[in-house]
């Protein structure tokens, strides 16, 4: 079987990465890579002088099977939608839209042409969180109590969004899938220190039905470069530190008892101090897991792992985060999921 012709849309920072690891995908051919910015497009034809390098989409699409979209994220709903248009399966990179309003209308029109579209939430690729959320589906870690995340670095600054709108849907979407299920209010605390109106450093908290509660901590104004995720159950504790080269999660087998008969208030609950083990993770990238992922929705050979409905959600709570922000932290309500609605309408 050829391999699945794959065009991208934006080679910036990121967008680069996907052309790099499409490129070197046995299963898919990099056919076009689309990008407004001359220099780009010189820097990727001398590396891939076999792909057309162009600055017209049109151009792009018509020679895809398949597109990938990594392009500024006030362009990701037009260009998804003309890929849409030509029943083109799409990946497009995070965050999916910057309204509900424009996310669901994209969902229910891929839905209404058949066509598979995927949100680039790339840590759900990740072989550390595969594993982990396989701990919590197989109760190794007991009843979660709570999960809290940190993503800080120094740089990377973005003059089109804060620092919700940049690193959020990593976190929030690792939240989600571990869960297997969405907040129902969350709170949000910023500021803007190095430019007005966007924040650069957030504090969120996501409350769950289920009583679990979630903390995410986003900075690109911090000393330290961290990407950490520590999840609390009633068994055990999980740290995943993706800063690690290898050893990326630490299991530790400690937690309070409360034993099953005792004399006293204070024997009543006891803290367990055991072992600290590292389960082996493959060495593989998310990336080229998640773009492989693609080509097999794209083939109609895979349910989609993250699909369109699942960039509504962590849209819908990005925006209802967005609104607590400019209320200076007030808890906001999330309504039940758009993908619940349009099923029932179905």
């Amino acid at each position: 079987m050829s391999g699945l012709r794959v065009a991208v849309v934006g080679a910036g920072s990121w967008g680069r990465n996907h052309v790099r690891a499409i490129a070197a995908l046995r299963e898919a051919d990099l056919v076009a890579v689309c990008d407004l910015d001359p220099a780009r497009r010189d820097a990727v034809a001398r590396q891939y002088p076999g792909t057309l390098v162009t600055a017209s989409l049109d151009d792009a699409l018509a020679r895809a099977e398949a597109v990938v979209v990594a392009s500024a994220a006030a362009t990701h709903v037009e260009i998804t939608e003309a890929a849409i248009e030509r029943g083109l399966p799409v990946l497009v990179e995070k965050p999916f839209a910057l309204s509900l309003e424009a996310a669901t209308r994209v969902a229910m029109k891929a839905d209404a042409s058949g066509v598979p579209l995927l949100v680039g939430h790339l840590l759900l690729f990740h072989p550390a969180v595969e594993r982990l959320r396989a701990m919590i589906a197989a109760d190794e870690l007991g009843t979660v109590y709570y999960l809290y995340s940190q993503r800080v670095n120094l740089g990377q600054v973005r003059p089109d969004e804060n620092a919700l709108w940049s690193f959020g849907p990593h976190d929030i979407s690792v939240a989600l899938f571990l869960l297997g299920e969405a907040p129902i209010s969350v709170a949000a605390h910023g500021r803007s220190y190095l430019q007005p109106g966007i924040e650069d450093v957030v504090f969120l908290i996501m409350q769950f039905a289920s009583g679990v509660m979630a903390h995410v901590q986003m900075s690109w104004l911090d000393p330290h470069k961290e990407r950490r995720l520590t999840v609390v159950g009633a068994k055990r504790m999980v740290v995943f530190d993706d800063m690690q080269p290898r050893e990326k999660l630490k299991v530790f087998d400690k937690g309070v008892d409360r034993p099953p008969e005792y004399r006293s208030y204070g024997e009543s609950l006891a803290v367990r101090e055991g072992d600290i083990y590292l389960p082996r993770v493959p060495n593989v990238e998310p990336l080229s897991q998640e773009l492989a992922h693609f080509v097999m929705v794209a083939r109609g050979t895979e349910p989609p792992r993250a699909d369109a409905w699942s960039g509504v959600e962590v849209v819908a709570i990005l925006e209802a985060a967005s609104r607590s922000l400019r209320e200076e932290g007030r808890v906001v309500e999330i309504a039940p999921r758009a993908r619940t609605q349009h099923s029932e309408k179905a």
